[in-house]
């Protein structure tokens, strides 16, 4: 690097920081997640405003591949910490309804998506068609997360039995959505198809051998820990050693995926999902905590940024105005009326299967992970892209609203949360923490 892209490297970063840390803090100002403000910021620095000049200024050409770079770190640290908080045992006590939710939640959606799809492939035509018209499917499926368990929190419906089906039925919706993803990959042919066929060997070497050693390597710490009693059980924490270790095995299982013709993300996520979860809630909340601080205040908001670029609205007629309506529709009628008849057929209140609904259309950054595979693989092409990121924020800016309004006029989070389960689908709502609120 010359000193002058050095210098360029590090205003943009500042730049970066300052942007995305007033942003969110003012998503945060009027209710919004932090996501919405920092997914905003990306998009305002890059090509939409000024004609580009703010973006060519702050972001030249040469430093774009060093940003890229930061960008590529923090959505594997993300997509890591998704696959370790998720925890399929927040279905238990509500598998009935949580799956239907889900499923109707996905299928909805999908079906819709892929309808929308069909007309949509003659304005933005693909190599693939097939792949085209799953992927678009697949994106108005997703439900993120995150940023679902912190506004569960930011609301006061995290302990609630509302809260508690959201969550599992998101869980559900995470594991199919990437599921899909990865068809597309392989319908789009993203790399050599024949090292596509060692997937089950890599799916089969994470969870017979690297799980069981990702579990020795902590149960050795906790062990020891026991040992000393109960100031030992308190002073547990995770060395350097073992989070080198995992930090190592995520990057090689990234590359794993990468280098089979998937996508880097996959091999992320699944490194996090078979992250042994006996180990005790301190150990797992040290590792999270350890990587999301740098992730969430540098990492990802370079991944903002580096998709922010690739975001022009400038150019919008009316065509493209008709078509972002048709998403809005698509995306929101099919993920609302999809959980909320999922929620009905378990008699879940009319009121709380609303709310249902309006918790499983935020979409966040998931939303925009999905989007960025297929814009790299390109299944989808930079204008239909665009549309689709301003879909993402406006289905996560749109759930604070309906929950506050939802709220008032039920007496609050507790009077919105709670109802009276059918017998057979009583159960205590689990107590989520979520990473960081991004989705």
């Amino acid at each position: 690097m010359t000193p002058e892209q050095v210098q360029s490297f590090f205003i943009g970063l500042a730049a970066i920081l300052a942007a995305s840390r007033l942003l969110g803090a003012a998503a945060r100002r009027i209710g919004q997640p932090p996501v919405v403000g920092e997914l905003l910021a990306g998009v305002l620095v890059g090509p939409t405003l000024f004609d580009g000049a703010l973006a060519r200024f702050l972001f030249p050409a040469d430093i774009r591949p060093m940003l890229s770079a930061l960008a590529d770190l923090g959505l594997v640290l993300f997509m890591f910490v998704v696959g370790y908080e998720l925890d399929l045992g927040r279905l238990r006590g509500k598998e009935r309804v949580a799956v239907s939710v889900s499923l109707c939640s996905v299928l909805a959606p999908l079906t819709l998506g892929g309808l929308l799809a069909l007309y949509l492939a003659e304005q933005h035509a693909t190599s693939s068609r097939t792949a085209f018209v799953l992927f678009l499917g697949a994106a108005m499926a997703v439900t993120a997360f995150p940023v679902l368990a912190r506004i569960l929190a930011d609301s006061g419906l995290g302990r609630t039995r509302i809260g508690g089906i959201a969550l599992a039925s998101a869980a559900l919706d995470d594991i199919l959505a990437w599921s899909l993803l990865a068809v597309v990959v392989t319908v789009a042919g993203g790399g050599g198809q024949w090292r596509m066929l060692l997937a089950p060997v890599y799916l089969a070497a994470m969870l017979l051998v690297v799980r069981p050693c990702l579990r020795r390597l902590f149960a050795g710490r906790r062990g020891a820990a026991r040992r000393a009693g109960w100031e030992g059980w308190m002073r547990e924490h995770v060395t350097a050693d073992q989070l080198i270790v995992v930090l190592g095995g995520l990057l090689l299982s990234s590359l794993a995926t990468e280098w089979m013709g998937a996508h880097y993300v996959f091999g992320a996520f699944l490194f996090g999902a078979v992250m042994p979860r006996d180990t005790s809630r301190q150990l797992r909340l040290q590792i999270t905590d350890r990587l999301e601080y740098v992730t969430r205040l540098l990492l990802l908001p370079a991944f903002f940024v580096v998709a922010g670029l690739q975001v022009d609205l400038s150019h919008m007629g009316t065509r493209e105005l008709g078509e972002l309506g048709l998403i809005l529709l698509t995306a929101i009628t099919g993920k609302f009326a999809g959980a909320y008849v999922g929620a009905r057929l378990n008699r879940v209140p009319r009121v709380q299967s609303g709310v249902l609904a309006a918790l499983m259309n935020t979409r966040g950054l998931t939303e925009l992970v999905i989007l960025t595979v297929g814009l790299q693989l390109e299944v989808i092409g930079p204008e239909l892209y665009a549309l689709m990121v301003v879909m993402a924020l406006a289905t996560t800016a749109m759930t604070g609203p309906l929950l506050s309004v939802l709220g008032r006029r039920r007496g609050g989070a507790a009077a919105l949360g709670n109802f009276a389960f059918p017998a057979e689908l009583r159960g205590s709502a689990p107590v989520a923490r979520t990473p960081s609120g991004k989705g």
